[in-house]
């Protein structure tokens, strides 16, 4: 083998070891948020280590809520009264510049300010129904979603596809920076407390039934259902859940829709 081959070699097991070491602590620390907090309230976490905060809220670096940092205006697909269906896909990217404001859960992670009161009254009412639900996942800085999908893009190449290959097939499952709701702040991945694992089975557990009967009285929509994964472009995940106002959820959800069928009747 010349030298120039062994380089590859080493810098393929380099890519792997780097992305096996992150794939493993990815799972391990979202389910670390749920066990951490169960001892302080029900259902509760701890704050998530990997995401960083955002300015806060009534600081001196704080934007307007759902603002830009420049002057180009409120939002590229609506106008300002539109922020609860801002809709962000793989075909509309956040702008540069978009800061949301945001209020911390009691967990630690972190929402938009304006509907944060009602995702901890729908997890109120759930607790006391005797559920435990827990939100893994909420607001993702930009550099966090970019290591999520690196990690999987980087895992794939290790495994032998090429690199556009594997950028491919990481944005199937891994949003690419910019195109995830969760970079919008109106997103919440929301598992039981007895199952946190992030597949179809958490659909069948009391906290994922209970949310698709009741969400969208709070204003909340299973934001990918099955059978939509040709209009999302997302698998469906039955434990991610958007925020779009009380209209839209009770529009949406009765008439069997997501957000971007909802949009163009619109």
């Amino acid at each position: 083998m010349n030298n120039a081959a062994l380089r590859r070699k080493k810098r393929r097991r380099a890519h792997k070891l780097f992305s096996v070491a992150l794939l493993i602590l990815i799972p391990i620390i979202c389910f670390a948020v749920g066990k951490a907090g169960t001892g302080g309230q029900r259902g509760g976490a701890s704050a998530n280590p990997r995401q960083p905060s955002a300015p806060p809220a009534n600081g001196p670096d704080a934007a307007s809520p759902g603002s830009f940092a420049d002057d180009r205006g409120p939002f590229v697909n609506g106008g300002p009264e539109d922020w609860m269906v801002f809709l962000v896909n793989a075909e509309n990217p956040l702008p540069d510049g978009y800061r949301p404001v945001l209020k911390s859960l009691p967990n630690g992670l972190q929402f938009d300010g304006r509907a944060i009161g009602p995702l901890n009254e729908m997890l109120s009412e759930m607790r006391g129904q005797g559920l435990s639900p827990i939100v893994c996942s909420a607001y993702r800085t930009i550099g966090y979603q970019s290591a999520l999908f690196h990690a999987k893009a980087s895992s794939l190449e290790a495994s032998g596809l090429s690199s556009r290959e594997a950028d491919r097939e990481a944005r199937k499952t891994v949003a690419y920076p910019g195109t995830s709701e969760h970079n919008l702040g109106l997103a919440a991945d929301i598992v039981s407390s007895g199952y946190q694992t992030l597949d179809e089975k958490q659909a069948d557990t009391r906290e994922g039934r209970w949310l698709r009967e009741h969400c969208a009285e709070y204003g909340f929509i299973l934001r990918y259902p099955k059978e939509k994964e040709d209009i999302t472009g997302v698998q469906y995940e039955p434990w991610h859940f958007r925020y779009v106002g009380a209209e839209a959820a009770r529009d949406i959800t009765g008439l069997g829709l997501c957000l971007e069928e909802y949009l163009k009747m619109q």
